[in-house]
């Protein structure tokens, strides 16, 4: 383990790293429950795609640790799975297997643009303020995405409201929501009591805490389930079960519109969406477990890139949408994963999830929440390092870091930070500070809003 992680060297040990691992998967783990689901809104057989991403996570997290020997964690993107679903599928009437090759051809793509640099260098090219803004804004938005998963956070006439318990008690919807909303801010305080008496393994103890308080009042029928309404029963419907066919999925890719304008421009949103994600999400859990050199450069980030690549591209082979590096990877860091042990072990839990989905199909949404509102506040403390004094830098931070959240995306905070740090540099006639290719990034994203 020594030789290959190189554990002494990132001052960590094999518990730590495991633990870190385990963390991260069970924070990611909704994926496996909810990939299948969105992508089955395309024709995709259900049960083949839960087997094809539990797959394509595992390759690509052991990708991640023998390239990069890195703590970052990847599976089938959020955002891109309803890309490919409502917006290719549903919207523009493809074929969920021309959608696949997309995702394929942007695979190859990707690998092309990893060896011979690019992405690199585009990571080196962001200046250093922005990547601590990234880090803090991925901060916010991980946090706010752990407010939707418990529901706290939901719509209202005002855009975002919170959850009111009054209306679920009158409306009848208590018992199955109302109470799952109670229990996430109960497992907020609960880790938020971990970390402060700095207990190992607290946001792990946290979220296995929160869904046991959820099974113990499902057995008190405190908790209803309502599978209608998206509230699943919180006990395993079993230990073992054999893994799904792949067969509905495996190798059923469509290259006959290949050569089209359209299919072009689907290939573009993927690639676009895709590399700025990746990047957004090194640059921030890089950030956070001091992975930067003083340059703010990424030690073996091609092979991070690369793992990325191999994983979208092997993950449509198999049958699912684009593998990207999870920003949930956060939550291992901060148990203090530094090596790609780390990533090893979350890929081996998505190998064994195969065997037993029944467990991990279990684990709510309202129990990972607390974890993830808890690594905001964690990834939130980057925001000190930001020279608030020198408004030409601090402005297109702040823009980056309030942008994530506000458009739910990480892609859309990069671009309107580099915008904004490219523009009044300008206008402010330090042009000499800016590096070519932040020019060249500033006028594709300027491009990007007008055309796509």
């Amino acid at each position: 383990m020594e030789r290959l992680f190189k554990l002494s060297e990132h001052k960590t040990d094999v518990r730590t790293e495991i633990m870190a691992g385990v963390t991260t998967f069970m924070t990611m783990a909704y994926i496996l429950a909810v990939n299948p689901n969105i992508l089955n809104a395309s024709g995709m057989d259900t049960g083949a795609v839960f087997t094809a991403t539990a797959l394509a996570s595992f390759i690509a997290c052991l990708c991640m640790a023998l390239f990069a020997n890195l703590p970052f964690a990847l599976s089938a993107g959020m955002g891109l799975n309803a890309y490919f679903a409502y917006t290719v599928v549903y919207g523009m009437g493809y074929s969920w297997e021309v959608a696949l090759t997309a995702v394929f051809v942007e695979g190859i793509i990707f690998i092309i643009l990893s060896v011979t640099n690019v992405r690199e260098a585009i990571f080196n090219a962001i200046p250093s303020t922005l990547k601590i803004g990234v880090s803090v804004g991925i901060g916010l938005f991980i946090c706010f995405i752990g407010l939707q998963n418990a529901h706290i956070s939901v719509g209202s006439a005002t855009l975002v409201g919170m959850f009111s318990f009054s209306q679920s008690i009158k409306g009848g919807t208590f018992s199955s929501e109302g109470i799952t909303v109670l229990l996430a801010l109960i497992g907020v305080l609960i880790t938020a009591f971990l970390v402060i008496h700095k207990i190992k393994g607290n946001l792990l103890i946290g979220i296995i805490a929160t869904w046991l308080l959820g099974i113990i009042c499902q057995v008190l029928g405190l908790y209803v389930p309502n599978p209608e309404a998206g509230f699943y029963s919180l006990i395993p419907s079993g230990i073992v079960a054999a893994p799904a066919s792949l067969a509905p999925t495996f190798m059923k890719l469509d290259f006959s519109v290949i050569g089209t304008v359209n299919f072009a421009v689907v290939v573009i949103a993927f690639l676009f969406v895709d590399i700025f994600d990746t990047l957004g999400t090194l640059i921030g859990c890089a950030a956070k477990a001091d992975l930067l050199d003083e340059e703010g450069k990424l030690p073996g980030i091609k092979g991070a890139l690369l793992a990325d690549a191999v994983g979208t591209t092997l993950g449509a082979c198999l049958g699912t949408s684009t593998i990207t590096t999870f920003v949930e990877s956060a939550s291992g860091i901060t148990e203090g994963g530094r090596t790609g042990l780390t990533t090893i072990t979350t890929g081996l839990l998505f190998a064994l999830s195969l065997f037993f989905s029944p467990i991990f199909l279990a684990i709510p949404s309202f129990a990972t929440a607390p974890a993830l509102i808890v690594v905001g506040f964690m990834m939130m403390q980057q925001v000190v390092k930001i020279n608030w004094e020198d408004p030409l830098k601090a402005i297109p931070t702040f823009i980056a870091i309030t942008a994530m959240p506000f458009t739910y995306s990480i892609s859309e905070g990069i671009c309107m930070g580099i915008i904004s740090y490219v523009v009044l540099h300008v206008l402010a006639g330090q042009t000499k500070k800016i590096s070519p290719l932040m020019y060249v990034l500033c006028v594709l994203f300027i491009l990007k809003y007008i055309m796509l």
